[in-house]
């Protein structure tokens, strides 16, 4: 029998949900969305649970993001198709998951508990989502957090545009225009995460939660964070993204010359220039927002958008299907291709708790 992609468990006052997809990096798809969403509406309102842990199976992280190959029908489909327009992108599977996904993202934002996240290992894309918004994230020696989006034209998404727009020294574009992975010393720094635990303490620190209770636990078993390999490069990193546009990063990098900086133009030029010049404008609107939910909302808007532009069925191809690493970006941009990403929906992204996609 197949197991469920959503385990539980009970130790003491805490109740542990456990990501159970461990040979595709506990990868989410719709319905673990959907389940991960009404356990915690279950948990919140139960008196007996008093702190949340969610953790991935398998030794490999706690979640890689998104199910791409799915994602990667949808955009071949909508992108090749020159009469779909919004009304078709609303109605693909993607859209649906997005839709119940960045409400999960906004729901865990606002869980009245604690919500510890274990973000060990690769957490990435959508595992971002249900990790950094929430209220106790601790991360490890084997952390190694990214953004992605952008190596297959797509754009961060999950609430991280909200996430990096607020990281100092410009470091949250860094991490957005490069899609660099950040390890967990950089994670705590850059304010994406609180503790950092060593990874042969984290069995232990995760049963604690359960028998002795979280600040006990935090007590026994959170260290302070090495130093941050990133924020060691603040400097150059905050003056060269404070450029308005991806054109003048990468010269700026560029002007700064050393090979640190040169590799790190090499690597935004590699990426899809639609996706980069949308991943920028959407971190500086974010910067602005009151709240996640705003970010969210836009970040609807901008997902589909990507599934009709060719560039995320060419870069998923890329990376993901044929594996050949040489994606065909489409050139040129302009503001007003950009423009487009931004405009209203038929029908925005909701958290009216009433109404699904699924309704």
């Amino acid at each position: 029998m197949t197991e469920p992609s959503v385990l539980t468990e009970r130790i003491g006052s805490a109740a542990y949900l456990v990501l159970n997809r461990p040979k595709s990096i506990n990868a989410l798809d719709h319905q673990m969305a959907l389940e991960m969403a009404r356990l915690l509406d279950e948990w919140a309102a139960d008196d007996s649970v008093d702190v949340v842990v969610v953790s991935g199976a398998g030794e490999r992280g706690l979640c890689a993001g998104g199910d791409i190959v799915a994602i990667h029908r949808d955009a071949a489909a909508l992108s090749g198709d020159p009469a779909a327009g919004d009304e078709h992108a609303e109605q693909s599977p993607s859209a649906k998951f997005w839709f119940d996904e960045y409400r999960l993202n906004a729901e865990i934002a606002r869980f009245p508990k604690p919500y510890v996240a274990l973000m060990d290992g690769i957490v990435m894309g959508g595992g971002v989502g249900i990790s950094a918004h929430g209220n106790t994230r601790i991360v490890t020696d084997r952390t190694r957090l990214a953004m992605p989006e952008v190596g297959i034209g797509f754009v961060p998404d999950v609430g991280g545009t909200h996430l990096l727009s607020r990281v100092p020294d410009n470091l949250g574009r860094y991490a957005g225009l490069t899609a660099n992975p950040l390890k967990g010393a950089d994670a705590i720094a850059l304010g994406l995460a609180d503790h950092f635990v060593p990874a042969e303490h984290l069995d232990d620190f995760r049963t604690a939660i359960g028998t002795e209770g979280l600040a006990a636990a935090l007590d026994a078993f959170t260290t302070a964070a090495p130093p941050s390999p990133l924020t060691e490069q603040a400097n150059w990193i905050s003056k060269a993204f404070a450029a308005d546009t991806v054109p003048e990063i990468v010269d700026a990098l560029r002007a700064v010359g050393t090979p640190e900086a040169d590799k790190v133009a090499d690597a935004i030029a590699a990426k899809s220039p639609t996706a980069t010049a949308v991943t920028l404008r959407s971190l500086q609107q974010a910067a602005g927002d009151d709240s996640l939910e705003e970010t969210l909302k836009r970040e609807y808007r901008v997902s589909l958008r990507c599934l009709l532009h060719p560039d995320m069925a060419e870069g998923i191809r890329a990376q993901v299907i044929d594996k050949d690493r040489n994606p065909a970006w489409a050139q040129n941009v302009s503001s007003g291709d950009v423009d487009k990403f931004f405009e209203p929906l038929p029908h925005e992204l909701t958290f009216d708790s009433e109404i699904t996609a699924e309704s």
